[in-house]
């Protein structure tokens, strides 16, 4: 599809179908965003924003959590991510962030390995939709944001991410992965191009 221009004459913003679009929102539940107190009220208010976006122009939200029964059945032994996880002991009562107004009717997948698409019926799910291009956005981006865009760009989904969206503690590795992995894979976007993204799409196809 062609691009759009953006109306203060900058870079081309990526034209999209709403229909055929869906947000998915990874591991923004009360375990994860409690562990980084110090940029959670960011990364809310900018994924807030994004997700009220998303709902106003017609595009599909997905929450996916990382979320596990009493005693972690679901955790191999041989899993060494897994059994880190299960000596945290999080993520087996937590929510969604109350804070991104998830709705009844918008879809929560629920994942027990890092990819958000292993062992769930998420991908059944868009494809019932109709659904071939995907804004990811997650914390964190050497887990759940790496392992879910792998899938997703072998599976041929039209890839975004919104990098003010995303997080992870190690500042680093987090900058490296949207220089060279997510570059390679989605069109790598501000929130202040995703909104414009969306907006620009609501005049398009309006």
């Amino acid at each position: 599809m062609e691009a759009v221009t953006s109306p203060k004459g900058g870079a081309e913003i990526p034209a999209i179908v709403p229909a055929q679009t869906a947000l998915i929102v990874m591991h923004y539940q009360t375990d994860i965003v409690g562990l980084f107190p110090s940029v959670a009220p960011t990364l809310l208010a900018n994924t807030r924003q994004l997700c009220d976006a998303a709902r106003a122009q017609g595009v599909s939200v997905y929450f996916a959590n990382l979320r596990f029964a009493p005693g972690y059945p679901e955790v191999s032994p041989l899993n060494k991510n897994g059994q880190g996880i299960k000596r945290l002991g999080r993520f087996v009562e937590d929510r969604t962030a109350p804070e991104l107004d998830p709705q009844s009717s918008e879809p929560l997948i629920i994942a027990h390995r890092a990819s958000v698409f292993y062992g769930t019926d998420l991908e059944v799910r868009l494809s019932a939709k109709g659904i071939n291009s995907l804004i990811m956005v997650g914390i964190a981006s050497t887990g759940v944001m790496l392992s879910s865009i792998a899938y997703a760009s072998d599976a041929d989904y039209r890839l975004f991410t919104v990098k003010d969206c995303c997080y992870d503690p190690d500042e680093v590795v987090h900058e490296h992965l949207f220089a060279t992995a997510f570059e390679s894979r989605t069109t790598v976007l501000s929130l202040g191009e995703a909104l414009r993204m969306l907006g620009a799409n609501q005049h398009r196809w309006s």
